[in-house]
């Protein structure tokens, strides 16, 4: 297997999303857009850390032996984030699964935010994703098979998070594009819409939310999701 890239690799879902697919024996590449943040994930994995063109040899920690490419881009800077997927793809392959977990994530009302910021939150939490998969979907479609997967939240829109809401709309708007567009050539695309404040130990512990990322990755087809809603109940 050619592995997974998870975008937004930072504490949290994007953490427990990687070591679950490291735990399958898949290799990893990370992205965030700092170097500390994506150093601490791949020190967290058990690797011994990594620099943006080489993969880390785990030999202690959460997953031993795991491979783990430790890479930095801003999402909203489009060269730099198609540049950190070519980089992964050459460390590991074309991958099987790409991981969209990026967003900004703040409390703002109607008229609060500008209209910079809204712009700017909307890079992260829509356009980012939509650069990450017009990258990887195309190839993904030429072989017949991948997965794109989309962390979403705010199943209903909540006055006290604006911009997050209208992200998160937006994110169900291109997931569904996507499938449209890639599903019927094998690319199974979805979105995990996580409806409350993750925190380990809790309803929602990263470590449950992340099964579901590595379920719908091994779907068969005619039993493909493409939208999970994770309430923090044992039924979802």
């Amino acid at each position: 297997m050619s592995g997974a890239v998870v975008i937004g690799a930072g504490p949290g879902i994007g953490q427990a999303v990687a070591r679950r697919f490291a735990r399958a024996g898949m290799p990893v590449a990370l992205i965030a857009r700092t170097r500390r943040t994506v150093d601490e994930v791949a020190r967290a994995l058990g690797t011994t850390g990594g620099s943006p063109d080489t993969d880390s040899e785990a030999g202690t920690g959460t997953e031993p032996g795991a491979r783990v490419a430790a890479l930095t881009a801003d999402v909203t800077d489009e060269a730099a984030l198609r540049a950190a997927l070519d980089a992964a793809a050459d460390r590991f392959g074309p991958p099987d699964v790409v991981v969209y977990n990026a967003a900004i994530v703040r409390p703002d009302r109607v008229g609060e935010l500008s209209a910079r910021g809204h712009l700017d939150a909307w890079a992260v939490n829509v356009v980012g994703a939509h650069t990450a998969a017009a990258h990887v979907a195309p190839a993904m479609a030429r072989r017949g098979s991948g997965t794109f997967l989309v962390t979403s939240g705010m199943p209903r829109p909540v006055p006290r998070y604006v911009s997050l809401s209208l992200g998160k709309a937006g994110v169900r708007a291109l997931v569904s594009l996507l499938d449209q567009e890639y599903g019927p050539a094998g690319v199974h695309v979805a979105a995990i819409t996580v409806d409350g404040p993750v925190a380990p130990g809790t309803a929602f512990d990263p470590d449950a939310i992340a099964e579901h990322y590595w379920r719908l990755h091994a779907q068969p087809r005619a039993e493909w999701e493409h939208d999970v809603l994770f309430s923090g109940r044992a039924a979802d």
